[in-house]
């Protein structure tokens, strides 16, 4: 991929790329105002999934994201370093005026592509409850919105119901705060509804220029502009799956930056390939086997019970990441408001209790499916579990996937497999406020995001109590509650937090992330 034009100029490459190979172009801009940057500096990074989408008030998850940064503006944005924290962006102030509102006045002359203007607290105001209007699949990142209250043409008040502490964390600075175009989305879409994967304006410091599933996603700089200039003239992203082959993928040079697999780490650490740096990052993401509560093998705790006490959590982290990754005691990391010191299943598990669930429910001969995702890590994590059923009488038939087709798998909006969706290891992202975990499993999101379909009105307002808590460790009472009601239901068995350890050429690139190793493509430098 690094000798993607051969012969052919970069320019013409991409204005026919682009015009007949599938690229996505914003609505009502020129090829030739589009695709500007002929040669220059490039920022060669891997991304570990495809794209689901480019609209930001009904993304899918890190991935998008992080192009997203690039594309849009928002209020604010993560800080990069060691701390979890945020800057101005859009915004030229913001500020809380009492726990329901939040005032903020945005910079002038941020102007959206393809002839829409320039980006106002009108549009703001339409980013927002565009998402809870449309009952987004994201929309519990805006918790208790209410609506945006106009002042002027760059001053606006952000109104929830109740007090909502996460804003500050995940609301303003993550997803669901990019702010788009009133009148270009309203033109795509009619009612303002998702316009999926083609954006209808941008006003960010790039603009994309060719998108080829599969293969790469290529930004280029948008020469609409007028903010701090960033480092690189193109971005160009590949979507590497698995975490071997974007090792692979960067020794060929293909890539500059990428996270790599826990069980490499030690290796790449002693002898990391020429001018590289290895950085380890304590990660926020959390891995589990879910349970489908509402499949008929699945319906009875007592099978439920017998797999969670059958699987012996440290046995699998020794084999899919070469002992590099710990314990998960729930969805909460250490550090975080509303961490476990344990889970209520003991990390090792116990087979006799297991089997004793097992005859209780009066099952044998059992067989159940097991979905995972087509990477190394997941792969080898439903080996394991296969291999320690089986020692209590269950067989498991692994189903493993591309990208593409697992992440549809418990979604209700996109057809019935959720029906036969019984086993699955998931792996979800997280940011530093335990509401960003906790609520993808109220009962609203079953068949969206919650796949066990797990649902306990208990579970949902405890939820909705911890939002307006001040005192940490209030909230941290609820959410460890929470945590405890989740593991009860049976429907899950918590394996890791894993871990975030990436590697970038030092010769190319001075790399920027989060404190969790999530790349933050603006504050990357060019060496």
């Amino acid at each position: 991929m690094n000798n993607i034009v051969g012969s052919v100029s970069r320019r013409t490459l991409l204005k026919t790329g682009a015009a007949l190979g599938g690229g996505i172009i914003a609505a009502g801009m020129p090829l030739s105002q589009t695709i500007w940057a002929a040669e220059g500096k490039v920022l060669k990074a891997r991304a570990f999934r495809e794209l689901l989408t480019l609209d930001p008030g009904f993304y899918g998850g890190v991935a998008d994201v992080d192009v997203m940064n690039c594309i849009y503006s928002k209020l604010t944005h993560f800080k990069p370093g060691t701390e979890w924290g945020w800057d101005l962006e859009a915004a030229e102030k913001i500020e809380p005026v009492d726990p329901t509102h939040i005032r903020f006045r945005l910079k002038k002359g941020i102007k959206f592509t393809g002839g829409y203007g320039e980006l106002t607290a009108k549009d703001v105001k339409f980013s927002f409850e565009r998402i809870i209007k449309h009952k987004s699949p994201v929309a519990t990142e805006w918790g208790p919105l209410d609506h945006v209250e106009l002042e002027d043409d760059y001053t606006g008040v952000i109104v929830f119901k109740t007090p909502f502490a996460p804003a500050w964390l995940i609301s303003l600075p993550y997803g669901v705060g990019h702010i788009v175009s009133e009148d270009a989305v309203m033109k795509a879409t009619g009612d303002g509804s998702s316009f999926g994967v083609k954006p209808p304006a941008f006003s960010g410091p790039y603009v994309i220029a060719e998108w080829k599933a599969n293969e790469h996603l290529l930004l280029t700089r948008n020469p609409d502009w007028s903010g701090p200039k960033p480092g690189f003239d193109e971005i160009r992203i590949l979507p590497i799956g698995d975490e071997k082959a974007a090792e692979r993928a960067y020794q060929a040079g293909d890539i500059d930056f990428t996270r790599i697999s826990l069980d490499s780490l030690a290796s790449l650490k002693t002898n990391p390939p020429a001018d590289t740096t290895v950085e380890e990052h304590a990660s926020l993401s959390y891995t589990w086997l879910g349970m489908n509560l509402d499949h008929p093998k699945l319906k009875d705790i007592n099978v439920r019970k017998a797999v969670q006490w059958a699987i012996n959590v440290p046995q699998i982290l020794d084999a899919a990441y070469a002992g590099q990754a710990t314990v998960a005691t729930g969805l909460i990391a250490p550090g975080l408001v509303g961490h476990r010191d344990k889970a209520l299943v003991p990390p090792e598990g116990d087979l006799a209790k297991a089997k004793e669930f097992l005859e209780k429910a009066g099952v044998s001969d059992l067989t159940l499916t097991l979905d995972c995702l087509n990477d190394s890590t997941k792969s080898t994590i439903a080996q394991v579990i296969q291999a320690q059923l089986s020692q209590i009488g269950i067989t498991v038939d692994v189903k493993v996937q591309d990208s593409g087709s697992f992440w549809t798998i418990g979604s209700e909006a996109d057809g019935d497999r959720w029906k036969d969706m019984q086993l699955i290891i998931i792996e979800y992202t997280m940011l530093p406020d335990p509401y960003y975990a906790t609520s993808s499993f109220v009962s609203e999101q079953v068949g969206v995001w919650n796949w066990q379909r797990f649902s306990s009105k208990h579970f949902d307002e405890l939820n909705e109590k911890a939002l307006a808590l001040d005192d940490p460790s209030e909230r941290a009472k609820l959410y460890r509650e929470m945590q405890d009601l989740m593991e009860e239901s049976g429907a899950y068995r918590f394996l890791t937090h894993g871990g975030t350890p990436v590697m970038y050429r030092t010769t190319q690139i001075q790399a920027a992330t989060r404190p969790d190793g999530v790349p933050l493509y603006l504050e990357f430098k060019p060496v």
